[in-house]
């Protein structure tokens, strides 16, 4: 029989020992008597690379560290060789049900192949860099669905099961059954960790556990803690038998316990009135404190009552054996009245090793005899007590380590010999609460009461009910969804329920009305809208068929179908190509922009808006409007335009066909979303294309106009009344999303513009105040920003668990978005997430797009997609093998065309873009970024049309790629137009940023929409908006009343690193970039 401890950690994870590597693991295993010893840490790639170097292969599946790296000690050099098996712990953290759940889990695998293998599919998920347990926002479920489809001899097994905040079971965000978390997956499922929190005893009393192997170890994260709770099994050393065992029961004999009463949260309690109760005199009390009425922080023993369904005491008749041991050194100490870590007990410890064994050995086997004749009576006399049960317990509570001891005082001729495994920070009185208590009223003293209601209960987390909506239309949507008239002007303010109004207005028509599908057009301004429309109506209708007929598209993509319908023969021109052709121009006409600015001024011409100074007749503008139409005959001979020409050229057919058909049925119930962001081209389209319709329905906000810069004007509103006096308008005014003190600061921002406007009311009557945290950099507010989620979800670890106690619901990464102006900010706050170990997505168009490697990568894609489209190829060659001549070049391109093409059809995009990086050594940044992107599509075609026809809504780009996980969302407040979430953290509100001053932006009109803008991103929190600001704060903040805000100071860089040595080192790392 042998014993192994299969959950430890390296020097890689977080609050771990420097000392925790290869050699000196193995030298700790022998000399606790340890014959098999997990890795720890597989995912982390530094790790995965020493275990490498320094183990090599032994009994199949299992490692033995090389002889060179041995540890030469005298006092066990004799003993056996411990192998190692690859292992690692992994966190999850994610919403389910309404709730934050949070589970650790353990990993066994075959070999580290495996392990590298498994790693390289968590890596496109999430960030595995920082942290050897590292912290997916991925659901157990899926991470279990992951293991099984790459590793299917990989063993999971659920960690620790019964800690408070990280585990399957755990109080805060566990779960009560273990098929509510692995649902069909949990077949797979065969063993449980019962952690150092929990007992098998604990774990009998639950008939669900009957059918799982109850395993037990010491999740060390220090060397001399390995062994602290281990298993005894019997059987071949090899990775089938353990694994068999694990599994099976066959060849698990039994574990080694540690003392649960000396976890911190073993009964309930509350520190502060030093009160700790078992789960039975919790009840009594109603979960109060007797003390100060405040509600009690609830113990592992409790919520294994909570789940129960067997009787305190009840011995399973096939329960495996079990043994609860104390560390040798904390032995001695307990027995001799001396420190643990005194140089003393250490010799002891030392000299006993040397002369009786292994540690385990000694505590377990060698006779009590022995042990007097080397340690003395006392220390032989404490093992044999520890033999024979005979301790006591005292458990711990609300964070309190408990104690055991093995004698009392006097028998130590008043030495103390109390002695706690996890060494308490503070000695604490457990006072002993009189009998009468337990007689009086249920409920404290009225005056304690009331004292303890004025103050947020500290210590538990409490579940707040979700913001209350309503389920049916209220009566202003409701006239917007039914009223007849010609045209309909619908004002929806955020949180209105504008996307539900037009979708139960598309299905009045349908199902009340009895419009044919074929007649209805719904027009929105981005293909995400267009997809959630369609979800919408599916639901509704009962299946596609219906939603297939209706017409539903952006205007690019509607005039592109008209255009085909009509023998245009013109196809749109991916961006590279129009980038590469506006350069042409810009070089040969001497412009002073930059191919995207040219781009940007012609696209506002086109679109009906003179860029500032370009009705003028001066040289510039003669020059400019010859480079335009040099390039519009490029275009033209390539057999391609740009997107504003696929809206010109339909322009142009309906005008020129006014009494021909050319599609004019489908636009007889025309319906356009996000009315205020039409420009004047689009205005003109509208109204050409219902000139001959029956109704008109337009919905949307003049205070979310936000795209001055692409031709959008807020006064669209009033031109459609002056088009349609007869007009019926409409306003949304009852907001659905935020709580009252956002919405009366994002009212107050606004209100500074001109123009009249309705005030919204919120339906939920209470909510938190806007905080205003004011950094002293912009370092600070990254750092703030990356500490905040932290606390939001209450913790990503245990130590951040039991220190940022969050009252009200805890949020999930997912809840959480952090909105700045520019996609530059984004780059100090992806730093901090990266290094803090937060899951996060960036979502927008980034300027990494314009870089010549991404652009030539996308360009060859492209043209193996779109043979016919032959100024890709040539493209892609000038960018990428611009340094051969053209012969060469169109052999590179062949050859990687040849090796690429046949991927096209069975690769996903990121594994493709993984290779094309080797192979084309084009391993930079912004091909990461590009990578990074490509893991939210599921093949190049679709990746590559976001690409062409996406906005800024359309792209995601995750930390990583993303396998249905929680992530925070980074994006700027452009991007975050139409979405909302329970917790914004709005970045850089100040001087400079919001609102932006750009060398083209100085007038009251750029004021107004960036002040629109600011109220967008304002609206986008649900039940939290967070403030982040410096010194000079932007001049938007001195609309915003006192009344709904709550200012604070992030504290000075010094202050964030107090009292956490994980955010000292962030602050060191970040002053090192």
């Amino acid at each position: 029989m042998y014993i192994a401890d299969l959950h430890i950690h390296s020097r890689y994870s977080r609050a771990t020992s420097r000392d925790c590597t290869p050699e000196i693991l193995e030298l700790w295993a022998r000399k606790k008597g340890i014959r098999l010893l997990g890795t720890g840490d597989f995912t982390h790639p530094a790790w995965r690379e020493e275990l490498k170097e320094k183990l090599v292969p032994a009994e199949e599946g299992l490692y033995t560290l090389k002889e060179e790296y041995r540890v030469r000690d005298p006092l066990t050099d004799d003993s056996g060789t411990p192998r190692f098996v690859v292992t690692g712990e992994i966190s999850s953290i994610y919403k389910q049900g309404e709730r934050v759940r949070k589970v650790h889990s353990l990993l066994l695998l075959p070999s580290l192949e495996d392990a590298e293998r498994l790693s390289l599919r968590l890596e496109q998920i999430g960030n595995i860099h920082s942290d050897g347990r590292p912290i997916l926002g991925l659901p157990c479920h899926a991470l279990l669905e992951i293991m099984l489809e790459l590793c299917p001899e990989a063993v999971y097994i659920p960690a620790h099961i019964w800690t408070p905040h990280f585990s399957l079971f755990g109080a805060f965000s566990g779960f009560d059954t273990i098929q509510e978390c692995f649902g069909d997956l949990t077949p797979h499922i065969h063993a449980l960790e019962t952690g150092l929190s929990s007992d098998p005893p604990m774990n009998w009393r639950l008939s669900a556990l009957d059918s799982y192997q109850l395993i037990s170890n010491s999740d060390a994260h220090s060397p001399a803690k390995l062994g602290r709770e281990a298993n005894l099994i019997e059987g071949e050393l090899s990775y089938p038998a353990l694994k068999k065992a694990i599994e099976t029961g066959e060849g698990l004999q039994g574990t080694i316990e540690f003392f649960p009463e000396e976890g911190k949260y073993h009964f309930d309690g509350h520190r502060k009135c030093h009160l700790c109760l078992s789960p039975a005199e919790a009840r009594k009390f109603d979960g109060k404190c007797p003390v100060c009425g405040k509600k009690l922080t609830i113990g592992v023993s409790h919520r294994v009552e909570e789940l129960a369904d067997r009787a305190e005491g009840y011995l399973r008749p096939d329960g495996k054996v079990f043994e609860s041991l104390v560390p040798l050194p904390e032995v001695i100490a307990a027995s001799t009245g001396k420190s643990a870590a005194g140089v003393r007990v250490q010799r002891m410890y030392q000299e006993m090793i040397r002369r009786l064994g292994d540690e385990f050995s000694i505590l377990r086997n060698v006779p009590a005899e022995d042990i007097r004749l080397t340690a003395g009576t006392m220390i032989a006399e404490g093992i044999s007590r520890l033999r024979r049960g005979e301790v006591k317990r005292k458990p711990g509570f609300d964070g309190e380590y408990g104690t055991i001891q093995l004698f009392e005082p006097w028998e130590l001729d008043n030495v103390d010999g109390q002695i706690s495994l996890a060494l308490p920070s503070q000695d604490i009185v457990i006072e002993e609460i009189p009998t009468e208590i337990f007689h009086k009223a249920e409920t404290p003293d009225a005056s304690v009461t009331e004292a303890a209601a004025s103050k947020e209960p500290e210590g538990i987390i409490i579940e707040r009910h979700d913001l209350p909506v309503e389920i049916f239309l209220n009566e202003n949507q409701k006239e917007a969804v039914t009223v007849l008239a010609r045209a309909v002007s619908v004002k929806a303010g955020p949180g209105t329920g504008k996307t539900g109004t037009l979708t139960a207005r598309i299905l009045h028509l349908l199902k009340e009305r009895g419009v044919k599908p074929s007649e209805i057009t719904a027009v929105t301004f981005t293909n995400k809208a267009a997809a959630e429309l369609r979800q919408r109506l599916e639901k509704q209708t009962g299946g596609k068929k219906t939603v297939r007929l209706l017409n539903i598209g952006t205007f690019h993509s509607i005039c592109l179908e008209i255009l085909k319908e009509n023998d245009f023969e013109c196809i749109p021109a991916q961006e590279e190509m129009l980038l590469e052709t506006a350069g042409e121009i810009v070089k040969e006409y001497g412009l002073p922009e930059s191919p995207s600015g040219f781009l940007r001024r012609l696209s506002l011409e086109k679109s009906g808006m003179e860029p500032s100074g370009a009705g003028k007749d001066t040289d510039e503008n003669t020059v400019f409007h010859k480079a335009a139409s040099e390039y519009q005959k490029r275009l033209l001979a390539e057999g391609v335009c740009d997107f504003d020409d696929l809206l010109l050229e339909t322009l142009k057919l309906f005008k020129s066909e006014p009494k021909k058909e050319i599609g004019r049925h489908r636009f007889h119930y025309l319906l356009v979303d996000e009315f205020q962001d039409v420009n004047p081209v689009q205005f003109e389209l509208i109204r050409l294309w219902n000139s001959g319709g029956r109704e008109l329905f337009v919905i949307g906000d003049p205070d979310q106009a936000i795209y001055g810069f692409r031709g959008t004007d807020p006064a669209c509103f009033e031109y459609l009344k002056k088009e349609y006096p007869s007009l019926k308008e409409i306003a949304l005014n009852k907001n659905y999303r935020s709580v009252p003190a956002i919405l009366e600061g994002a009212q107050a921002v606004i209100s500074e513009n001109p123009g009249q406007r309705w005030k919204l009311e919120p339906v939920c009557t209470e909510g938190s105040p806007i905080r205003l945290v004011t950094a002293e950099s912009v370092r600070a507010e990254a750092i703030f920003t990356a500490k905040e989620i932290n606390r939001l979800i209450g913790g990503i670890d245990m130590l951040d668990a039991q220190e940022k106690r969050v009252t009200g619901r805890l949020s999930g990464f997912s809840d959480i978005a952090v909105l700045y102006r520019t996609h530059r900010q984004a780059a100090f706050l992806e730093t901090c997430l990266r290094k803090e170990g937060i899951p996060y997505r960036v979502a927008g168009r980034d300027d990494f797009l314009a870089d010549t490697a991404v652009r030539g990568s996308v360009s060859f894609f492209r043209s193996l997609l779109n043979g016919e489209e032959r100024f890709l190829a040539k493209l892609c060659q000038r960018l990428l093998w611009n340094g051969m001549d053209g012969p060469e070049r169109e052999a590179a391109f062949e050859r990687a065309a040849k090796t690429y093409s046949p991927l096209m059809i069975k690769e996903k995009p990121y594994d493709i873009l993984d290779k094309w990086i080797a192979d084309q050594n084009l391993d930079n940044q912004n091909m990461e970024k590009l990578r990074q992107l490509s893991g939210m599509y599921r093949n190049m075609k679709e990746f590559t049309d976001a690409l062409a026809f996406g906005t800024e809504g359309d792209l995601i780009r995750p930390g990583k790629k993303q396998y249905r996980s929680d992530a925070v969302t980074l994006m700027t407040m452009h991007a975050s137009k139409g979405l909302e979430f329970p917790v914004v953290i709005l970045c850089g509100v100040r001087k400079g940023l919001i609102p932006l001053e750009t060398k083209g932006q100085s007038g009251e009109k750029d004021k107004e929409e960036e002040r629109r803008l600011f109220y967008v991103g304002m609206t986008r929190a649900k039940e939290q908006l967070i403030l982040v600001t410096d010194r000079e704060q932007s001049e938007f903040l001195n609309a915003l009343p006192e009344t709904c805000l709550e200012r604070e100071e992030a504290g000075r860089l010094k202050q964030q690193e107090a009292g956490m040595g994980r955010q000292i080192s962030l602050f060191e790392w970040m002053k090192e970039q």
